[in-house]
């Protein structure tokens, strides 16, 4: 129809290196865009043919070229509708951010990212030089712009793109997911409307790559900065925005508005989508974890179960003479619950040999952190014992709190491919799992209810050697994703000695952070690609308040 347009938001969940067959994905999802749902045009994520992030990937010239023959297949295979997808490209020797409008065999335009951001988990400056130009082409008489993914949070690309004569932008993203970005990101996109007065297209990728998950949510708001479509989180899927000329003004219909989950819901589906796609794409047939009683392991039961199926998870009980029987029982039966398999190894003639053996070289040395640790140790023995012959991946169980702190054994709890919980402070793992217990009562009150402990010790508790976890997530959660001070979180009403040995386990238990395994970032920063510092250092963090 004159005057219509009908552009499908592909939200598609793509592997990062597989080219041929990230491109099948768009070839099929295109065929289904033009000849299911009739659409003109259909946009994907940013760099969809390669996956986000392909990293040092791009510096190979056999990847570049397996782009560039994948490209030329999309152009001879698809005909009849406008593609809108996210390449690399290079030109002259320089590589870019870009995306290629491709329409009956040939690319009609294309749009070189011009905003490369360095922060959090984004290095596109190592790889990619910025673009300065508009690029805005017709469809159906519509004057459509393309911006990629960091462009929209700038004022520039979007001004030169109304410069341009651009009646809408589509702006294709690989935006990652944190617990706070979808408000964020429609806050940004009302701003750009706001300067420019041009609706919005916004069409973001799906799934798990490595430490990052990809929410969806892909949108379309109009002139006036109203929500007008609005695609599923978590899911895949194609998603039309039709768009009608009205008095000499392009403006979308209004379509579906997916509502959006609550604050733990989210979380939670991130952790799921990021658990199942990690083990997917690297092809393992499944996963083992330590069972301790706790609500460490018990969350991270629950989120295996739910992303794999608990045919695929293999839970094991490995008690010492520290374990207590109501561990046992609350293990025995949360895994019932969740109908994962359960094995008990008793633990206990192992450490006896060990602290036998260890005897003459700790003589005169009362019982310690050595014996707790070695207890630890031994767990991790053999779940890689059980990994190396049942192919299941480890899953560690350790979180955010223990990891900043060091409250975590290296080469034992933190033993492990992938680790759920890296980014979840103990008090998040507490509401994650009330949550979980609402939709299906497996987690035994026990463990919601009980003080927490490692068991490694007689009538040990997490507070012999931490603060309260909700005084100890507070401090971390304002100087390491804040950046605040030392003196600054003092004023916030913390206990100047506190503050600073927090910070001083944070800074001392780098090195340990440095061997853990990736897991799924879901706060604004995330121990690993987001927070880079060194081991080695010698800046004083402390107060500067005598």
């Amino acid at each position: 129809m004159e005057g219509t347009l009908c552009l499908a938001m592909a939200q598609l969940n793509l592997l990062v290196g597989d080219v041929r067959g990230n491109a099948s994905a768009i070839i099929d999802a295109a065929v289904e865009a033009r000849d299911g749902i009739g659409a003109d045009a259909v946009c994907f994520p940013e760099l969809a043919l390669t996956g986000y992030p392909p990293d040092d990937l791009l510096l190979r010239p056999d990847f570049i070229a397996a782009v560039e023959r994948q490209v030329q297949r999309i152009c001879a295979e698809l005909t009849g509708i406008t593609v809108i997808v996210g390449a690399p490209e290079l030109i002259d020797g320089q590589l870019f951010n870009a995306a290629l409008v491709i329409r009956d065999g040939a690319v009609i335009g294309r749009y070189a990212k011009h905003e490369l951001p360095t922060y959090g988990v984004f290095d596109d400056l190592r790889y990619f030089s910025p673009g300065n130009q508009p690029c805005v082409v017709e469809i159906n008489g519509c004057q459509v712009a393309i911006t990629v993914c960091e462009d929209s949070w700038h004022r520039g690309p979007i001004e030169a793109a109304a410069q341009a004569g651009a009646d809408v932008v589509v702006n294709i993203n690989a935006s990652p997911f944190d617990q706070h970005k979808a408000s964020a990101r429609e806050s940004v996109l009302r701003d750009r409307i706001g300067e420019s007065g041009l609706p919005i297209i916004y069409c973001n990728m799906a799934g798990g790559q490595d430490e990052v998950v990809y929410d969806g949510g892909s949108c379309a708001f109009d002139g006036n900065g109203d929500l007008m479509v609005r695609a599923p989180r978590f899911q895949t899927g194609l998603y039309p925005v039709v768009l009608r000329q009205i008095h000499n003004r392009w403006q979308p219909l209004e379509g579906e508005i997916e509502p959006d989950l609550s604050a733990e819901a989210v979380v939670y589906e991130a952790l799921v989508w990021g658990v199942r796609d990690y083990i997917e794409k690297n092809r393992f047939p499944g996963v083992v974890i330590g069972l301790s009683g706790g609500i460490d392991s018990a969350l991270v039961a629950c989120i295996a179960a739910d992303a794999l199926g608990p045919e695929r998870v293999h839970c094991v009980m490995m008690p010492t003479r520290y374990t207590s029987a109501m561990s046992e029982t609350d293990a025995k039966a949360l895994a019932e619950a969740l109908g994962v398999r359960y094995d008990v190894i008793a633990i206990e003639s192992i450490f006896n040999q060990f602290t036998e053996d260890l005897a003459p070289v700790f003589a005169g040395r009362a019982p310690d952190v050595a014996e707790e640790n070695l207890q630890s140790r031994i767990r991790g023995t053999l779940l890689m014992a059980i990994s190396n012959k049942l192919g299941g991946l480890v899953l560690a169980t350790g979180n955010k709190s223990e990891m900043a702190v060091g409250y975590a054994t290296l080469y034992g709890d933190m033993v492990g491919g992938f680790s759920p919980l890296k980014d979840i402070f103990k008090t998040e793992v507490y509401r994650l799992a009330y949550y979980r217990n609402l939709s299906d009562t497996v987690i035994p009150e026990n463990i919601l209810t009980r003080p927490p402990s490692a068991e490694l010790a007689p009538d040990q508790k997490d507070t012999d050697s931490l603060p309260d976890y909700a005084e100890l997530d507070a401090i971390l959660a304002a100087y390491v994703e804040e950046d605040a001070g030392i003196d600054e979180i003092v004023a916030f009403g913390h206990a100047k000695e506190t503050v600073e040995r927090v910070v001083r386990l944070l800074h001392r238990n780098e090195y340990k952070r440095r061997q853990a395994a990736p897991g799924v970032k879901v706060t604004t920063k995330a121990f690993g690609r987001d927070r880079r510092y060194p081991i080695t250092s010698g800046f004083e963090f402390q107060s500067e308040v005598s």
